[in-house]
């Protein structure tokens, strides 16, 4: 046991940083670790069930986690994707699969429909963590297809209940009972026992936990709290497995009840480095189960039934995303995130081998298919990400010179979250501005509040010009890319000297660069935040406003006249860090000075007031 550990984790060690730095992801890189390690090159691991079987939990504490960043608020105005759209994905793109099983490979309908439901759910543990990864969850497309998946994920249960309907009338009895522990009550009581199972987990998660929580709280013992995390996930998918439920959806709607808890946010730091854990190996097993041999054997077929599957749910996501009107680009992004099989198709398989639904070479065909399209999942959002994406950033031209407003006041050049505070100040003091950003999603949201921006790249002599450089007073640098803030400011210090230039800098490093070109005036985007929040840090541990107000301009006098310092030497380690800790020092003395100096002061204005 030891031994297979020692391999799975040396091969998720190998894999993965390779992947991730060629940008291949994490998702990929553990699919391609499990090939790597699976019986066809280096046969290190054999048979993956009972391997699958355990890592499948990994689904189970993600869905948890996904559920405690829901709260109920959220989930409600989800409503209408989930339903309308991720109810539509599932019916049409299983009736498709079904009819092609049924009219084009001529299977019988139980086994037709029996497919068609296990390849129309798309892999939850794929697409969000991709999505996460690439920070797309946040947009259209990644919070439609989290309603989707959501809802694919709460379909497993009609399914569950569907698919034993669908076995063939002299397997039923030959397949036994299946480890539900209500199957043999009439089917209104199983029904009243699942509502009553899901309803009691709710009421404890808003009544009971609470109280149970501060308990163990109060003992102080990290380790504790990380056991009871553990156990509430465990105990929750064990409930809903002996009823015949989805785990995953008992854990999902716990984790949904504990949103809104004071203790979601340590539940979260306890459960997610299991959850990577158990993930990264469930993509693992996936990778090792492929059978290469049969793949070889029947690979016209199985390429045909891969492309095919990408397909035609490409083509049912493509055309709801039209119907639901998304923009284009995010249209292509809900496509290709969810033209796969999906995790759950792996718990079906199992089921309907047992029935008897479909024959071992048909479940071992339909295994390859699934497993193939889910190692193609990572491998469609890298050529979106890659190709289209570029492709249409690229086809937006930037505005003709002659279409940008020149301004004889200021030019900002970046008018994202930083460029606009900048921008709102001086234009609130009637400052003409000239406002250039290059980018198009940017640009397009900003015009839908009024803002009047170019499209322009203001690393372009002629879009600069074009802007006023040559008679304007000021430019401000405000994009967030520091190699193409460099860029402007020396391309504005060269041919426009007499333009004044004010320029962000993404860290303490990037100041240094700008001081060294000959960048007077800089503001660091989270110094002055931090510095103010120090400031209050001091009030609230007794200082006085006006102590700790001087103590935070004291700071910050200090520290520009460091970065003048410290830049003429920075890139010489050895005497970077003799004059940092210098620095340092110094700075601990003036304000321990200053703060004798005012304390003396006090005393003098003291015995002043009391004679």
């Amino acid at each position: 046991m030891l031994e297979m550990a020692v391999i799975y984790l040396a091969a998720a060690i190998i894999a993965v940083p390779i992947a991730k730095r060629v940008g291949l992801g994490s998702v990929l890189g553990y699919l391609l670790a499990g090939i790597l390690i699976g019986p066809f090159l280096l046969g290190l691991v054999g048979d993956q069930t009972d391997v699958m079987h355990f890592a499948e939990f990994g689904v189970v504490m993600m869905l948890f986690l996904v559920g405690l960043e829901l709260q109920p608020s959220r989930l409600w105005k989800l409503r209408h994707s989930i339903i309308g759209l991720g109810g539509l994905q599932v019916v049409v793109t299983t009736l498709l699969i079904s009819a092609a099983c049924y009219f084009v490979f001529s299977l019988v309908w139980q086994t037709s429909l029996a497919i068609g439901l296990m390849l129309a759910l798309s892999s939850t543990a794929i697409v969000l963590q991709t999505l996460n990864e690439k920070g797309w969850i946040k947009q259209e497309a990644g919070q439609n297809s989290f309603s989707v998946l959501l809802f694919q994920d709460i379909a497993v249960i009609p399914i569950l209940a569907l698919v034993p309907l669908l076995a063939f009338s002299d397997n039923i009895a030959s397949s036994g009972s299946h480890g539900n522990l209500i199957e043999h009550f009439p089917v209104y009581i199983q029904t009243l026992i699942s509502v009553g199972v899901i309803a009691a987990i709710v009421l404890a998660g808003k009544y009971v936990s609470a109280p149970l929580f501060r308990y163990i709280a109060e003992t102080r013992l990290r380790e504790l709290f990380t056991v009871f995390a553990l156990f509430l996930v465990i105990f929750i998918a064990v409930i809903m497995q002996k009823i015949g439920l989805s785990p995953a959806l008992g854990t999902f709607l716990a984790g949904v009840v504990l949103a809104e808890s004071e203790f979601r946010h340590e539940l979260e730091v306890d459960i997610e480095p299991f959850k990577g854990l158990l993930l990264g190996l469930f993509f693992i097993t996936v990778g090792a189960s492929i059978d290469f041999p049969l793949l070889f054997a029947e690979l016209s077929l199985v390429t045909l039934l891969v492309v095919s599957l990408i397909v035609i749910k490409a083509a049912v996501l493509f055309c709801l995303a039209s119907l639901f009107k998304m923009a284009k680009k995010q249209k292509l992004l809900f496509t290709l995130a969810l033209a796969q099989g999906g995790e759950f198709a792996f718990v079906l398989l199992s089921l309907t081998s047992t029935l008897q639904i479909l024959t071992p070479e048909q479940s071992k065909i339909t295994t390859l298919v699934v497993a193939i399209s889910m190692l193609m999942a990572p491998v469609l959002l890298i050529i979106y990400e890659k190709i289209i994406d570029k492709e249409q950033e690229e086809a937006h031209e930037f505005d003709k010179p002659e279409d940008i407003e020149a301004t004889k006041s200021v030019i900002i050049a970046g008018y994202g979250r930083f460029g606009q505070i900048v921008g709102r100040l001086l234009s609130s003091q009637g400052y003409h501005l000239s406002i250039l950003d290059h980018s198009p999603s940017q640009i397009e949201l900003l015009k839908k509040f009024g803002n009047k921006v170019f499209y322009g790249d203001a690393a372009r002599k002629d879009l600069l010009e074009a802007s006023g450089a040559q008679e304007a007073q000021l430019l401000v640098i405000a994009i967030d890319d520091a190699d193409k803030i460099i860029e402007i400011a020396q391309l504005a210090q060269k041919h426009y000297p007499n333009l004044q230039i004010v320029a962000r800098a993404v860290d303490r490093h990037h100041a240094y660069e700008l001081i060294r070109i000959g960048v007077k005036t800089i503001k660091r985007e989270t110094f002055e935040s931090a510095l103010g929040l120090g400031v209050e840090a001091l009030k609230l541990l007794g200082n006085s406003q006006e102590s700790a107000k001087r103590a935070g301009e004291l700071f910050a006098e200090h520290d520009r006249e460091s970065m003048h310092v410290l830049s003429e030497i920075w890139g010489d380690d050895h005497s970077y860090g003799v004059a940092v800790k210098h620095r340092m020092e110094l700075l601990q003395q003036v304000l321990v000075n200053d703060k004798e100096e005012q304390s003396k002061i006090q005393t003098c204005q003291k015995s002043a007031e009391s004679k």
